[in-house]
């Protein structure tokens, strides 16, 4: 039958349109059982209409129960961690220019009120020109910045506002998925509903990231420009709100110009924005922000600031808010002593085998004036000035001497230089000689160790041991006769410490570097400016002055030798393995070591070699740059009488100024005035010469002393009539004072000047 239908169908075309109904009717059930009903159109519909609605449910719960889920599972421990952190702490050398920081600043929480209009305004124009419009996010940004990101194929734009940034530096995480970005909407609609814009804006500017270890606007003002957010000028405020889009990549101490060019884009936008005016925006590019605070420790002062860090843990303990600390640091002077290191250290310490120094500069009172603890803080932060104890060798004879003047011992009385035993112990003298008999003075002067071995052996080890802890040495000290000969271990603080508090003639002197600290306006440490308590035997301190200027003028120290009143002690330790030498003038004490880390011996050098070499070129060119930085301080009216002995840098009555021409060594004439140095019998010829040409160009000031036309007067910080008489350039007059003519004596007895023999007093 079906080839038969196939047969009709292809003799009618037109039964084509038949054949499916007939195809159907031909394919029902065999005769005799029923059949099922046709289906309805309306049940097909409805079919497909379930599809529908369960798909439409799919796209409406689905997301909902994502969002839903969401929510559940925003952390309420989330967001950003600020790890514990020591509070920032701001060095400010002796004049108050701010050198260093040390720590994380954390600076105050901002108030809506105490956020400068500026601020706001630039914050709002670079990351969120919308901000006081939406309702928590914006959808148009983040549609844009979502094309954008696929377009580069990476997501550097994030299209979030400053209420979903706030949200996630509260509450999320960093990472970038669709879990947080819904987090990030809800929590952003939520906070718009339960804060006011100016609540969260003040919160985000509080938690914002600004680099640089810095968190908080305030923080980033006072690390980056040294002052509140509320004192921030519009470059300022621009330049910080430019940080955060990138604070590491445009933190200002590792990139200033970029973000002093991000600065410019904050600008640009605020002028869009209506914020500003393009004037004001012109002259704020004019003068763009400057740090205040240097981006950068200067290297060589790390081993200072190390040391002050520990010194104020005892001051004020541990401190939980941002510290202001007023140091005693030169930076002049510091650099002078780090670029002497430096250079000697270069030039001598290959063939010399000498690879590290240490150098301790403090004015007679202790304080602090320059500190280099070590050739490169970079490569080792060990302060060699503080912490490393090493052998004095000789210079520990200071203290045998002072002992034996204090027990009526005279610099001229004589011992006898001859090999000496205590026990199995024999010292020997530097070149193994021995010279019979000498003074004292000689002895000293040319660090003769058996003499000092006598001395110590008869007055008693503990002696001499009690006498270096009264002068402040605190490192043990072993009680056995080698001490005399430094056999013990010190620092070169402490014994630059000792040797300042010989020079001050003072029984005692604590060493500083901290002259105060504050936290804002509140002062948390001051230190009172106390007298040094005199010395209890004057006689043997003045003994002591005398050796101690002998070994500059005549003996091992003559490398020291400067145009200046100077006195010191050389130190050796045994083997060559360091090398020592201290000195002072009268208004600075400096101690400098050199040897190696590891104590191998240094190809003989002595502590009259490199270090007085070292000590005679720092305290030459520092003495000139503090004498160049009194001249250019202002001269304002004084609003205190001067301290004893110091010349007012103020016009004050009977005070004479001026570049003197020199007549002879005792008398001056300046802006057509006489002026006759007090205590000095002046001379001509060769030694008014060479005045002449030390005080070269120099201001001089000079200060009635006495009756008549006597004056004291200062080049610097040098009292001209001890230049004089030290050197030899003329007699102690009548009215001198003791210690004029103490110094009359010593230059009479090394034969320099007028004493020489050779120069003529015409």
């Amino acid at each position: 039958m079906r080839p038969l239908l196939l047969r009709k169908v292809r003799e009618r075309p037109s039964a084509r349109r038949a054949l499916a109904p007939v195809r159907h009717a031909t394919a029902g059930p065999p005769e005799g059982r029923s059949r099922l009903p046709p289906p309805r159109a309306g049940a097909f519909w409805l079919r497909r209409m379930h599809i529908v609605v369960a798909a439409l449910a799919s796209l409406i719960i689905v997301p909902v129960a994502y969002v839903v889920y969401c929510i559940a599972t925003i952390p309420s421990d989330g967001g950003l961690v600020i790890e514990p952190t020591p509070s920032a702490l701001i060095v400010e050398a002796a004049d108050g220019q701010v050198f260093a920081t040390r720590g994380v600043f954390k600076g105050d929480k901002l108030t809506a009120q105490d956020i400068p209009a500026n601020l706001s305004r630039a914050i709002v124009a670079i990351e969120d020109r919308h901000f006081y419009e939406h309702g928590g996010f914006y959808l148009p940004s983040m549609l844009r910045a979502a094309i954008r990101n696929m377009i580069s194929g990476s997501a550097h734009e994030g299209g979030s506002t400053i209420t979903q940034q706030l949200a996630r530096m509260t509450y999320l995480s960093p990472e970038r998925t669709i879990k947080r970005k819904v987090q990030e909407a809800v929590l952003a609609r939520w906070m718009e509903r339960r804060l006011g814009k100016e609540e969260i804006l003040s919160r985000y500017l509080n938690t914002a990231y600004f680099g640089a270890g810095v968190y908080g606007v305030d923080a980033a003002a006072k690390r980056y420009f040294g002052k509140t957010a509320k004192e921030l000028s519009l470059s300022e405020a621009a330049m910080l709100a430019g940080l955060v889009r990138s604070p590491s990549a445009l933190a200002p101490t590792r990139h200033l110009e970029s973000a002093r060019q991000r600065a410019s884009l904050v600008l640009k936008a605020m002028v869009e924005t209506g914020a500003i005016s393009r004037e004001q925006a012109e002259a704020a590019r004019q003068h763009p922000a400057t740090l205040r605070v240097p981006p950068d420790n200067p290297p060589g002062t790390n081993y200072f600031v190390d040391m002050l860090g520990s010194d104020l843990k005892q001051l004020v303990g541990a401190p939980s808010k941002d510290l202001t600390l007023r140091s005693t640091l030169d930076l002049n002077v510091q650099s002078i002593a780090e670029s002497v290191i430096a250079r000697r250290l270069k030039a001598e310490g290959r063939a010399k085998r000498v690879t590290q120094a240490a150098l301790v500069a403090m004015a007679p009172d202790g304080a602090i004036l320059a500190m280099v603890g070590g050739r490169d803080y970079t490569e080792s932060q060990f302060n060699r000035a503080t912490q490393a104890k090493r052998q004095p060798g000789s210079l520990f004879k200071v203290f045998v001497y002072l002992a034996a003047f204090q027990k009526g011992l005279d610099p001229q009385m004589t011992a006898v230089d001859r090999p000496v035993q205590i026990g199995n112990w024999e010292p020997e003298n530097y070149g193994g000689r021995f010279h019979g008999v000498v003074t004292l003075r000689t002895a000293f002067a040319h660090s003769i160790n058996s003499v000092a071995v006598q001395i110590a052996d008869a007055i008693g080890i503990r002696s001499v041991i009690d006498v270096a802890r009264k002068l402040g040495l605190q490192s043990e000290l072993p009680a056995v006769p080698s001490l005399a000969l430094g056999a013990g271990e010190v620092t070169l603080l402490e014994m630059t410490r000792a040797f300042a508090a010989i020079a001050a003639n003072a029984e005692r002197v604590e060493s500083y570097g901290i002259r105060n600290v504050r936290n804002g306006d509140q002062v948390l440490f001051a230190r009172q400016k106390s007298e040094l308590q005199p010395a209890s035997n004057p006689a043997a301190r003045s003994a002591m002055h005398n050796v101690l200027a002998s070994v500059v003028r005549e003996g091992t120290a003559r490398g020291a030798r400067i145009g200046v009143p100077a006195e010191g002690k050389t130190g050796t330790s045994q083997s060559y393995k360091d090398a020592w030498f201290i000195g002072f003038t009268d208004d600075i004490v400096v101690g400098i070591w050199v040897g190696n880390d590891d104590n191998t011996p240094t190809r003989g050098v002595t502590g009259g070699d490199l270090p007085a070499r070292i000590w005679n070129e720092f305290v030459t060119q520092s003495a000139a740059a503090r004498a160049k930085a009194v001249r250019a301080q202002p001269r304002v009216a004084a609003l205190s009488a001067p301290a004893a002995g110091d010349i007012p840098s103020a016009p004050s009555a009977g005070v004479v100024r001026g570049v003197p021409t020199v007549q002879t060594t005792g008398i001056l004439e300046i802006q057509g005035r006489v002026v006759l140095l007090f205590g000095v019998e002046g001379v001509r010829g060769r030694p008014a010469r060479e005045f002449t040409r030390y005080l070269g160009s120099r201001e001089v000031a000079c200060e009635p002393a006495g009756s008549g036309n006597a004056y004291r007067c200062r080049a610097g910080n040098q009292d001209l009539s001890r230049v004089v008489l030290f050197n030899g350039g003329g007699r102690a007059a009548a009215n001198a004072t003791e210690d004029l003519r103490a110094l009359e004596q010593q230059a009479r007895a090394s034969r320099v000047g007028i004493w020489s023999g050779r120069e003529a007093d015409d």
